[in-house]
């Protein structure tokens, strides 16, 4: 597969590039819409296939959009366009919200906060699946759902072993359906605020530079948070269904959660101070609305008329945050080491080819020929774009997925939130998230398990989506 990606992309680019076609007769643009087409094409097939690490492909817009004119001005000029949106806010906001995860993951708090969820909802069989379910997620809010799933895999083996010792066998069910609560919940939690997952910034992004509107940080948890809320029960109905085919006595749960809780000891200075710094940084995202009218004319006065906007706010919020902790000594140079930095260069190239696709005429072309897709009624747009993005993100990263996608859909801010929200909301295949292959090796999920609980959850993730879009995404960014 990566070898026939790698040779299908620029393959296709050539054929889109060279062959005549409608994107050669864009009034006044020329070739470029051709050629943001091709490097689009080129990039979306080994995004796609993983021909190459995907932070790598995010680099060709550097070289191939002003080798090819796509922006229709001077190299110098097409070079510093191509540029911009490798430094873009969104990106520091990420940045400042990994370096947080990572203090978090540091002190072991996160670890701590799972633990005191799961016991506080209850250790009886169907209470400690829907605590895994909860507190993976609430995890997954504020770190990257893929270490969110590295630490709870642990966790709940711990729990499945002591279940099976007190009942004398291997709980085959509920052992798949307690692993496949961790990989579901990182994947749905990461879905409720800006920095829980990087295809959240994408949108966010592209919601800025495509349509000229900043996402707040409370605007957007108050569109993706009551989704989260809303489909973790049903994940959890699905889940118990499987798992209570064990027939499960009380079992002895509370003594590996009480167990788990005394390692960490007493709660540490350091926990505190990465607590009450994270804890700060939250109110003050969630506060940004309000606080922001307010710093805007110092900022400005300051800084030359500088226009303070949403996203370099909430960017400064992070950074500071993360900096305030780097002083402190509780974030360590090793945790940064270990933050994912090739993410960020998948984000600056997401953001790098929707401005070539804008800039280079495309977007003018795509809205020309999804016109009937806008003419359809509300109902069957938000079906379309949320099965069609479940879809797509059973074959390829959720990120990936959202970088072409909120390209090319209909320059609607709820359309793309809902097609940001399905991205996340695969569950039949382990290509679809990185949580999804990591609880393969936990022993417990096989395919066939994975594909006869995550396709019934993908459809109704899609069905779901799609209402919710009609009823409550409108509202919110409509």
């Amino acid at each position: 597969m990566r070898l026939v990606g790698m040779l299908a992309g620029p393959l296709a680019a050539g054929a889109l590039l060279l062959i005549p076609s409608g994107l050669h007769a864009v009034p006044g643009m020329g070739h470029r819409p051709a050629a943001a087409a091709a490097v689009a094409a080129w990039m979306a097939l080994w995004w796609f296939t993983e021909a190459i690490p995907i932070a790598w492909t995010a680099l060709l817009p550097l070289v191939l959009f002003p080798a090819l004119g796509v922006f229709g001005v001077g190299l110098p000029a097409s070079l510093g366009r191509a540029a911009l949106p490798y430094v873009d806010p969104y990106i520091f906001l990420f940045l400042g919200g990994m370096a947080l995860g990572a203090a978090l993951e540091q002190w072991h708090l996160h670890r701590r906060i799972a633990l005191l969820i799961m016991r506080a909802i209850g250790t009886a069989p169907q209470l400690l699946l829907l605590g895994m379910l909860v507190a993976t997620a609430s995890v997954s809010l504020w770190i990257s759902n893929t270490a969110t799933a590295v630490m709870m895999v642990p966790i709940g083996l711990a729990l499945i072993a002591q279940l099976e010792a007190s009942e004398g066998r291997r709980l085959e069910h509920f052992g798949a359906a307690l692993m496949l609560g961790v990989a579901y919940g990182a994947n749905v939690g990461g879905i409720g605020t800006k920095i829980g997952s990087p295809t959240n910034s994408v949108f966010a992004g592209v919601a800025s530079r495509r349509l000229g509107t900043d996402v707040g940080f409370l605007e957007y948890m108050a569109a993706a948070l009551p989704f989260v809320l809303l489909f973790v029960p049903l994940v959890w109905c699905m889940l118990w269904r499987m798992g209570r085919r064990d027939a499960l006595g009380p079992g002895k749960g509370v003594d590996v959660i009480q167990r788990e809780l005394s390692a960490l000891g007493p709660l540490s200075s350091g926990e505190k101070v990465v607590g009450a710094v994270f804890l700060v940084a939250a109110l003050l995202w969630m506060g940004g609305d309000f606080l922001r009218p307010v710093l805007a004319p110092w900022v400005a006065s300051a800084f030359g008329g500088f226009k303070l906007l949403g996203k370099h706010y909430e960017a400064s919020v992070a950074l500071l945050s993360a900096g305030t902790l780097v002083l402190l000594g509780r974030l360590s140079l090793q945790s940064l080491a270990r933050v994912p930095w090739d993410t960020l260069l998948l984000l600056g190239g997401g953001f790098a080819l929707a401005a070539g696709i804008e800039g280079g005429g495309l977007s003018t072309y795509m809205a020309a020929r999804l016109a009937n897709l806008e003419s359809l009624g509300p109902t069957a747009q938000y079906g379309a774009v949320a099965l069609s993005t479940v879809l797509l993100s059973a074959v390829a990263s959720n990120t990936a997925t959202v970088n072409v996608l909120l390209n090319v859909l209909p320059g609607s801010l709820p359309l793309l939130a809902v097609s940001t929200f399905a991205s996340s909301c695969d569950f039949a295949l382990p290509a679809g998230t990185p949580p999804n292959a990591i609880v393969f090796g936990s022993g417990y999920v096989r395919l066939p398990t994975m594909m006869k609980v995550g396709l019934p959850l993908d459809l109704l993730a899609a069905a779901l989506l799609t209402l919710y879009g009609l009823v409550w995404v409108r509202f919110v960014l409509g």
